[in-house]
């Protein structure tokens, strides 16, 4: 089983660096399925190793343009991020889980992205330049990147393609400092008030050696892809995540 995690995230890590998906959404579905862990203790794990996996990548693609409004879209991210791990703690008091919860909102919002990627050739999209509607779609993904504990997923790349009129490629990148900045927010959020789970140490470390690796490798093999090869590496993603979300909705309920 940890073997299998392990290789979970280098695979995931590798191909959300590439794509901008952050790796989480395929980290988090996995270790639900298999895992006897708590939501927060899965939710830590897959979120540290994404936050490993984007300071990486933007490491690496720091000489990369990075689209004027992909600032203000990581500042709505940094203060979504915060607004999501509070959310987070406040269901889990509540509930006392969220994993069914997590699950159903992935199999939406994934089928929704899905739908969006097979048809955004004959769909009109917009083009925003003010700084508000930056701010207002990135405090959106921060907040979900941050509850969901995936980093940003698939939903980061639908937004931005839509409502930036961004292409591929511009649009990974533009997502990778959101959830950088959501997740760093998040993982000080929970060093502060406290609230970072028990986990395996020599599990977290290897997951995020893994972020390492493959990150480096992912951010070379993106700078060698077309746009529509990264959009037919993540459909098959996308697939993939959805399957593993239903299987855990049944499994969570």
């Amino acid at each position: 089983m940890t073997v299998i995690i392990i290789l979970t995230a280098l695979i995931a890590t590798f191909v959300g660096s590439i794509s901008g998906i952050g790796g989480g959404v395929l980290i988090k579905p996995v270790m639900d399925a298999i895992f006897d862990a708590t939501s927060s203790q899965i939710s830590f794990y897959s979120g540290t190793t994404v936050l490993t996996m984007t300071i990486v990548s933007l490491i690496r693609s720091r000489k990369e343009k990075l689209d004027p409004r992909g600032l203000w879209l990581a500042v709505g991210g940094a203060a979504g991020g915060y607004a999501g791990k509070m959310v987070f703690d406040s269901v889990l008091k509540s509930f006392g889980s969220v994993g069914l919860i997590q699950n159903i909102i992935m199999v939406i919002l994934t089928g929704l992205v899905f739908v969006y990627t097979m048809k955004k050739d004959s769909i009109k999209t917009k083009n925003f330049r003010s700084p508000a509607v930056s701010l207002a779609t990135g405090l959106f993904l921060g907040v979900a990147s941050s509850f969901l504990g995936i980093g940003g997923g698939p939903i980061n790349l639908m937004f931005l393609s839509y409502f930036f009129s961004m292409d591929t490629k511009t649009a990974a990148l533009s997502s990778l400092w959101i959830i950088f900045f959501s997740q760093a927010v998040s993982f000080i959020s929970s060093a502060v008030t406290r609230t970072i789970p028990e986990v395996d140490l020599v599990l977290l470390f290897s997951m995020m050696a893994c972020a390492v690796i493959g990150a480096t490798v992912g951010r070379m093999v993106s700078k060698k892809l077309t746009n529509k090869g990264v959009d037919k590496l993540f459909m098959g993603l996308l697939i993939v995540i959805i399957f593993i979300s239903v299987y855990n909705c049944f499994r969570f309920a």
